[in-house]
């Protein structure tokens, strides 16, 4: 299985001409009996050796880990060893020079970026509980964001490096953790500062996210994998900022009141995903809909069978608008002004063939 960053790179070798690559995008779109810029592609697996080198990883991280912990470097006995973090980190990088850089493995190289950011935001944290053991709130958000920026700069770091489509994800993550320890090293304790913190980080990831996307409207470079990230990052922030500002999961029962809205707001998400042509808001807010459904059929008298309609339901309406997503996008995307539309993925082939890599 090839991605679109492979097509890209076999252009860019001169493997395969550009003609060449739109062609083979136009046969897949043919054969699925599905536009090529609905699909939302990214690359996880390659094969199973992709799995196989992932867990080999995960098995030698942990080892080097454990065996780091061993080092103590001055650190009391229950605190964690630095060494620890610095030695997977290190492993980490040592590890994808081969099978990022070199054998682009995909699985195997979202693991082992989070195995280098880890280990340094893991060393950092366990240098700053050595030095302050007793830090107070005000110290630990001021900590948390120091940790998050060393983090944010190992994550560019290894872009640079590397070019691994997640990495940028979680640099904006580490940089909203840079602010939020910034904002609440001023005002501790503060629980919903944390809540309006996330749903603000969310936001700015997804205007992130769609600066990436309306970059190569058509999907065909790596640029549309980074906007995927992205979006994979922001949607759980902002779907679990907003339902818990509802006070979703306050109390053992939902309301029907309650209720209404949620399944409002996941109608909202629903008509966004459709424009923007991602589908990670519906997938990230998908929990609280159905707790929103069950509590709707608990009140209705169904109380048994209360489970069994809400996945029904939920289950039969996503898998018809998966079904109808292309014929659904078009019409809201036909209703809004140009704009708005020239800046939106493209809603056809002949469009998106125009993408520049």
């Amino acid at each position: 299985m090839y991605s679109e960053s492979d097509l890209q790179d076999a252009i860019a070798a001169g493997a395969l001409s550009a003609d060449a690559a739109q062609a083979l995008r136009d046969h897949v779109a043919r054969m699925r009996a599905s536009p090529v810029v609905d699909e939302e592609h990214f690359r996880l697996l390659t094969g199973f050796n992709d799995i196989f080198v992932a867990i080999a990883s995960i098995i030698l991280l942990v080892a080097v880990g454990w065996l780091g912990n061993s080092l103590r470097l001055g650190a009391a006995e229950h605190h964690p060893s630095i060494a620890s973090g610095l030695l997977v980190a290190a492993a980490s990088w040592g590890l994808a020079e081969y099978f990022t850089r070199r054998r682009r493995m995909a699985l195997p190289s979202i693991l082992l970026l989070g195995g280098f950011v880890g280990g340094v935001a893991f060393a950092l944290a366990a240098l700053a509980g050595q030095i302050l053991p007793d830090a107070d709130d005000r110290t630990a958000g001021l900590i948390v964001s120091a940790v998050a920026l060393a983090s944010a700069g190992a994550a560019w770091a290894h872009w640079r490096r590397f070019m691994v489509p997640i990495t940028v994800a979680a640099g904006a993550a580490a940089g909203a953790a840079v602010v939020a320890g910034l904002v609440l090293s001023i005002a501790p304790g503060n629980e919903r500062l944390w809540v309006i913190l996330l749903l603000i980080a969310g936001l700015a990831i997804f205007a992130l996210a769609m600066r990436w996307d309306m970059s190569d409207r058509g999907r065909t470079t790596r640029r549309a994998d980074v906007a995927f990230w992205l979006h994979l990052t922001a949607a759980p922030m902002i779907a679990h900022s907003l339902f818990h500002l509802l006070g979703v999961f306050e109390g053992n029962e939902m309301g029907i009141g309650k209720a209404v809205m949620v399944i409002a707001l996941y109608v909202a998400f629903g008509l966004v995903a459709l424009t923007i042509d991602r589908r990670a808001l519906l997938v990230s807010s998908l929990a609280y809909v159905l707790f929103a459904l069950y509590a709707l059929f608990h009140k209705a008298g169904a109380v048994e069978l209360s489970a069994a309609f809400t996945a029904l339901v939920i289950g039969s309406a996503l898998l018809l608008l998966s079904a109808l997503w292309h014929r659904a996008r078009a019409w809201i995307v036909g209703g809004l002004p140009d704009a708005l539309t020239d800046r939106l993925p493209y809603l056809d082939r002949p469009n998106a063939g125009q993408a520049t890599a």
